[in-house]
């Protein structure tokens, strides 16, 4: 990954900005009881204003960045789910193969939904053992695709291998498309615009309260908390296999439960 921030843990980048946030307040809250005897009512008036302008802009951002890491956790959800569907379909559909490569087909794509399963337990984080999963998927679909090639030459059916090898072209294209969107994530930019709101906003409000002449209310420190906290809940979202929120591979899973029920039976 490129990103820097994409590999801290989300607890410590939640941390950071609380504290940026105490700080921020703090000085502003100085700075404002410094020039307070100075300026007059008008000019606090119009700081006012002008953060109460800046907290509805925060508040935007917020919910847009919050929409943008959700609908990337629902396409990884769905994602999950359509790679799911169609392995099972190419596994169905293998049992119609010639007896000279159906075995051996059924049993490579129970081991590639194994190792499906295993990776999607893999943060992106760690780079090697993730890499070494990927690769050894393609690998595996290479040698799937060699088996549907034989059984092609061995049955040219339309009822045969006509069904199988568009299943497993499937089985690749959702590969792909999964992996594709485990690695969309919030740009980091939309991250930073946010933070840098974030410290504006703060020292902009222990400004005013500054120029008021009285400390920062509790209730402005509940706000912070939330929006904290609602970061947090923005950052796990966007780590899809590490944190609190994570995306659900029960569907891989109860696949490879019905396939091991299945051959059990045989």
């Amino acid at each position: 990954m490129n990103e820097i921030t994409y590999d801290i843990d989300s607890l410590v980048i939640a941390g950071v900005l609380l504290g940026s946030m105490a700080v921020t307040i703090e000085v502003g809250y100085r700075l404002g009881l410094r020039i307070k005897p100075k300026v007059d009512e008008d000019f606090k008036a119009h700081v006012n204003a002008t953060s109460g302008s800046l907290l509805g802009i925060l508040a935007l951002l917020l919910g847009f960045t919050f929409s943008l890491a959700l609908q990337r956790y629902d396409s990884r959800s769905e994602a999950v789910v359509d790679e799911a569907n169609a392995i099972g379909t190419a596994y169905l559909r293998a049992q119609l193969l010639p007896t000279g490569v159906r075995e051996e087909v059924m049993r490579l794509t129970r081991d590639y939904l194994d190792l499906r399963v295993r990776t999607g337990y893999v943060d992106l984080t760690q780079h090697g053992q993730r890499e070494a999963l990927i690769a050894e998927a393609g690998r595996m679909q290479t040698k799937l695709w060699d088996y549907a090639r034989q059984a092609n030459e061995q049955a040219p059916s339309p009822v045969t291998t006509g069904l199988f090898i568009p299943a497993l072209n499937e089985l690749i294209d959702n590969f792909g498309k999964r992996d594709a969107e485990v690695k969309r994530h919030v740009p980091e930019l939309v991250l930073a615009l946010l933070y840098i709101t974030f410290v504006i906003s703060g020292a902009l409000v222990g400004y005013t309260n500054g120029l008021a002449g009285h400390r920062t209310s509790f209730v402005t420190y509940v706000m912070v908390w939330l929006i904290v906290v609602m970061v947090f809940i923005i950052l796990d979202l966007d780590r899809p296999y590490r944190g609190i929120i994570r995306v659900s591979q029960q569907s891989m899973i109860d696949l490879q439960t019905t396939i091991r029920d299945s051959g059990s039976l045989r």
